[in-house]
């Protein structure tokens, strides 16, 4: 009778690494724990938690949700309509069957948005940033790109993959070094500035104009990430361009549906001929399938809803900087911050790990820990974006947990 014989079991370099690199991230404190929280959307900023066998409501603080656009009733009920009309999944690609009226109307509205010619659609903002920006400089053979320092890692991976395109990094917001290396470079080749409005780890905010500027003087075009804020800066939620009067000096501007509008996908908004070269030869968005209808109608929903909901963008920046208020008079150690994000400074891996758990376990509260490569190692923090629902009383009871917290670990206070 014939014994099976089990194969000897061969360990991959591959296998081996995954241990060795898990460990160190576990011992450096910053080995990333997902909590799974469901969304309540008629109690929304509350979600439902279950940790260690209970069910509990958690007051939660780090939401990108930030106008609470992703449990509007009218938006709901776009995003149930356009499911039980046109199915959950959009069939394909723009190419194939994804592409629906929702789509073209959506695209209509955001361009209008931000008063450009046209837009596109892409399945996430890091797609959008990374397909766009790749897209751009294989374009040329000599492209020269100038990114700040803290570009998202979608802005980041757009660039590297450009193959051909010489980067320069200039210091975070700094204009004279951008100048300087705006200046350094041969005149006569294709320069693109690639830069974000609002920085969503520091809180703080590019100057527009003056990187405009020096785009006139050295014949550089311009691409703005607005994720963090459009639907909330400006008249009509256009984001900072639109707030800053500069939208028009703007080559691409680029968006999320995900955080103000509560949705989900990516944009790029530009002149007619720029984003049909790049609907024509963006991989990222050639192969892939189309934003689900429900998606889309959501979508086109809350931008239509923001557009003339200035009262709602007030009482964002109002909650925020009463949190501001509240964390400066208890002495805790709130970073600087110049938009509606409110960062605290905790300086330590592990210890932004236990400060949030305990936020959790104690009192009720969810605030995520933003660790390294997020962020730099030892400017560990959490970060707050409190919204329209939050009130004074969650302001003080987030406060008064806070201080105990960090009281009792020892960390660092103003």
């Amino acid at each position: 009778m014939d014994t099976y014989n089990e194969p000897p079991k061969v360990t991959h370099k591959f296998l081996t690494k995954c241990d060795e690199a898990l460990a160190e991230i576990t011992a450096q404190g910053r080995y990333r724990r997902f909590v799974a929280l469901e969304k309540l959307s008629d109690r929304f900023p509350y979600y439902s938690v279950t940790m260690e066998g209970k069910t509990r409501d958690i007051l939660v603080w780090s939401s990108n949700d930030y106008l609470a656009m992703g449990t509007d009733p009218e938006v709901i009920d776009a995003s149930v309509n356009a499911a039980r009309r046109m199915g959950a999944g959009a069939g394909g690609t723009r190419n194939i069957a994804g592409s629906s009226p929702l789509h073209v109307a959506l695209e209509e509205e955001l361009a209008d948005l931000h008063g450009k010619d046209a837009a596109l659609l892409f399945t996430s903002g890091y797609v959008s940033n990374q397909a766009t920006l790749s897209a751009i400089l294989n374009s040329l053979p000599d492209w020269h790109v100038f990114s700040d320092a803290q570009n998202h890692n979608s802005m980041v991976v757009g660039i590297k993959d450009g193959k051909r395109a010489t980067v320069h990094v200039f210091k975070h917001n700094d204009i004279s070094d951008l100048e300087r290396l705006l200046a350094a470079a041969p005149s006569d080749a294709p320069k693109l500035i690639a830069f974000e409005s609002v920085y969503s780890m520091d809180g703080d905010i590019a100057p527009l104009r003056e990187i405009c500027d020096l785009a006139d003087k050295y014949n550089a075009l311009t691409y703005l990430d607005e994720v963090h804020a459009v639907g909330m800066y400006g008249a009509h939620g256009g984001g900072v361009s639109e707030r800053d009067g500069v939208a028009g000096r703007i080559t691409i501007i680029e968006g999320t549906l995900a955080k103000a509008y509560g949705c989900h996908g990516g944009y790029v908004t530009g002149d007619f001929k720029v984003l049909d070269y790049i609907r024509s030869v963006a991989a990222g968005f050639i192969f892939t399938t189309a934003l689900p209808p429900p998606t889309v109608a959501a979508a086109l929903a809350s931008v239509r809803i923001l557009k003339a909901d200035s009262a709602r963008r007030a009482l964002l920046f109002e909650r925020a900087a009463r949190l501001k208020a509240k964390f400066h008079a208890a002495g805790l150690p709130v970073m600087d911050s110049t938009s509606h994000i409110v960062p605290l400074m905790i300086g330590d891996a592990a210890r932004a790990t236990a400060v949030s758990m305990r936020l959790i376990r104690e009192f009720g509260m969810y605030a995520t820990p933003i660790n390294y490569p997020t962020v730099p190692k030892g400017t560990e923090r959490l970060r707050f974006t409190p919204g329209p629902k939050h009130t004074e009383a969650m302001m003080d009871g987030l406060v008064a947990a806070l201080s105990q917290i960090l009281l009792e670990t020892g960390a660092e206070r103003r």
